[in-house]
């Protein structure tokens, strides 16, 4: 079989190790007999796994007891309604970052009052805003921290006088966080800690209850807290794979050990993009993420894009198109991607600069 290198955007490449854990429990979960498809969630085998993904997340992220973890279906677009039903009393406030940002704050809309505090549509979302000033008399401010489409990520955790609100769809898991800083931080799992079909909630408990509204049972947090996750049936095997993966980050010295991987990662791929003669990078330099690197042919080699996406593929590289709306070439290297990955992408990309520049 050919040597592949996954570059995909999300579902994201997976360890190894989660994959053929994976496989054993489809044909036995642990000495039972049945499949993890078939498996009932009201097994005391299950509960010991939906136990032990809570408490991996709460250790991997240091996450205080104000916090707690849920895990629900309908993907990171379904919390964008959430969010809203049980925090938008008044008037809320979102960094428009890009498509998803842009997605989270129309579902706002529809609820209630909500604006863009800042944007960096201006510039097609190549940057992330900065010294916008937050009002006090807004409900919360809600961030994308990683933009998977243009490249950009926010990197810290920022100081906020209202209540903090964060997609962390395509970066969690992959550097440490101050949770004590947020109010609420969702996404989906598909981008480094598991397979689609889940996502993760980490909700400070005392943040839940303020509004006036009726929220339907099914949109509000406090029902998924206090029935564990599992008011109805949970996403079984997506969460069985997802703890698997969080075992692996675990076992490889956990999030501060994989973040020293990631932005080693991150730092030679920029470096050839920015010294190959032949690509250079949409994000402005500061704001450049860790997670989605995001380049395009230099200007005047534009016909060749094309010839580099089969070049690459014939080399083994997958899912480096970039995204339909905005063209150009997408590296996407979450936490199972590993540095010789990276590596024979760099090597492909002076290949190719040598038969063409």
């Amino acid at each position: 079989m050919k040597k592949v290198h996954v570059f995909n955007a999300g579902p994201c490449l997976l360890p190894q190790v989660a994959i053929d854990n994976a496989i054993e429990a489809l044909k036995d979960f642990k000495g039972t007999g049945v499949s993890v498809l078939s498996i009932s969630h009201r097994t005391k085998e299950w509960d010991e796994t939906m136990d032990e993904c809570r408490a991996l997340w709460k250790e991997l992220l240091h996450i205080p007891e104000t916090h707690e973890v849920v895990f629900l279906g309908g993907g990171a677009s379904l919390q964008f309604l959430y969010v809203a039903m049980n925090y938008l009393e008044k008037k809320a406030a979102y960094l428009e970052t890009g498509v998803w940002a842009g997605k989270a704050l129309k579902e706002a809309k529809g609820i209630g009052e909500a604006y863009a505090i800042a944007s960096s549509k201006d510039r097609n979302f190549c940057y992330i805003p900065k010294g916008f000033e937050i009002p006090t008399d807004i409900d919360y401010l809600h961030i994308t921290t990683n933009n998977t489409i243009y490249g950009t990520e926010i990197k810290e955790d920022m100081d906020c006088p209202v209540p903090l609100i964060a997609d962390m769809s395509s970066d969690i898991m992959s550097r440490p966080v101050d949770v004590s800083k947020y109010d609420l931080i969702y996404g989906g799992a598909q981008k480094n800690v598991g397979p689609a079909g889940v996502i993760f909630a980490i909700i400070r408990k005392d943040s839940l209850g303020r509004v006036s509204r009726y929220i339907p049972t099914m949109l509000d947090y406090r029902t998924h807290i206090d029935k564990l996750s599992m008011f109805n049936t949970p996403p079984v095997f997506s969460i069985f794979v997802m703890n698997e993966t969080l075992k692996w980050i675990k076992s490889i010295g956990g999030v501060e050990a994989i973040h020293k991987i990631n932005v080693e990662k991150a730092r030679i791929l920029y470096e050839e993009i920015d010294r190959n003669s032949l690509f250079v990078g949409t994000a402005d330099v500061e704001d450049r993420s860790c997670m989605n690197v995001c380049f395009v042919m230099a200007p005047g080699k534009e016909e060749l894009q094309d010839s580099f996406l089969a070049f690459a593929k014939e080399r083994g590289m997958v899912g480096i198109k970039g995204h339909r709306s905005v063209g150009g070439f997408r590296a996407s290297i979450y936490n199972a991607c590993t540095v010789e990955d990276v590596e024979a992408l760099i090597a492909c990309m002076k290949e190719f600069e040598n038969l063409h520049a």
